[in-house]
């Protein structure tokens, strides 16, 4: 009934501010169903705000409508341009340029509004400041996370020099060299070595770009992807170079039900840090590869 009101009578979609719309009123009275049936027919009214500045969101929680917030949680209206990091905001503010732009016809895009400007220089404008705080976000982590990579990169080298056990005489041949736990020392810092290497390279591509609005949809964030995966491989291959090395120095001394225990311990720091970051690094990924959903 009340779409069919909508649809039929109609309801002004630009953006207000300073009055109570529809919505407003519904959505501070806790009305559920008649904010959701008016968001299916005008989406824009998820934009209007009354006098004090408020949107539904804040009116369903500021008189605890709780059946109307979540359904707005489940129907995520407000979601998509609320992310956590300026670079993830700037790759789907560009995503969505770029879907409405393969959507409308060609010539659309040619119109000039009544500033004589057109859309592209609206968008370039208008997420100018978005760009300048994604790109220092990048810069600051980037130099942070190149900071670990580095000293991840100078323990591999280090470790990828040393031979446990010694050699053979006067010979190049390992005294553990059909040991398993040297082969799994070998690969292991090698492999940590290649891929601090690789973040390290990574992150410096990040720190010496150009920050173009047109880079944060696809360039700046598979690299930005790629350096923290590496750093993260390395991170877990150090980690096992390390328990390796060390288990020559024990294995006569304690019993192989103490290894699990002793390892996991001095694994604790690295998967501290892996955790804290792996949220930030889901995001990350998902926002990669997400693409408009069309409805």
């Amino acid at each position: 009934m009340v779409k069919y009101l909508l649809s039929t009578v109609g309801l002004k979609t630009n953006v207000t501010a300073g009055r109570e719309t529809p919505i407003l009123l519904a959505a501070k009275n806790g009305i559920k169903e008649m904010v959701m049936q008016i968001l299916d027919v005008f989406p824009t009214a998820i934009l209007d705000k009354d006098s004090a500045n408020k949107n539904i969101v804040h009116l369903a929680v500021e008189n605890r409508r709780t059946q109307l917030y979540y359904g707005l949680v489940r129907k995520k209206h407000f979601y998509e341009s609320a992310f956590p990091f300026a670079a993830l905001q700037m790759q789907w503010e560009d995503t969505w340029y770029k879907y409405v732009k393969a959507s409308v016809p060609r010539d659309f895009f040619l119109n000039r509004n009544d500033q004589n400007k057109t859309p592209k220089e609206v968008f370039k404008e208008s997420h100018e400041e978005l760009v300048k705080q994604a790109g220092k976000w990048l810069a600051d982590t980037s130099n942070s996370c190149s900071v670990v990579a580095t000293l991840v990169t100078t323990v591999a080298f280090a470790t990828t020099a040393t031979v446990p056990g010694g050699m053979k005489g006067d010979s190049a041949i390992p005294n553990l060299d059909s040991h398993p736990g040297f082969k799994v020392f070998t690969i292991s810092s090698l492999v940590a070595l290649s891929c601090s290497i690789t973040s390290v390279v990574a992150f410096l591509s990040i720190l010496t770009s150009r920050y173009d609005q047109k880079d944060f949809r696809r360039d700046l964030p598979k690299k930005l992807l790629e350096a923290l995966t590496t750093l993260f491989m390395s991170l877990a291959a150090m980690m096992l170079c390390f328990c390796a090395g060390h288990f020559f120095l024990v294995m006569n001394e304690w019993k192989h039900t103490a290894y699990p225990v002793i390892y996991a311990i001095a694994c604790l720091p690295v998967a501290y840090f892996t955790i804290t970051q792996f949220p930030f690094y889901y995001d990350l990924m998902i926002q990669s590869f997400k693409r408009v959903a069309f409805k």
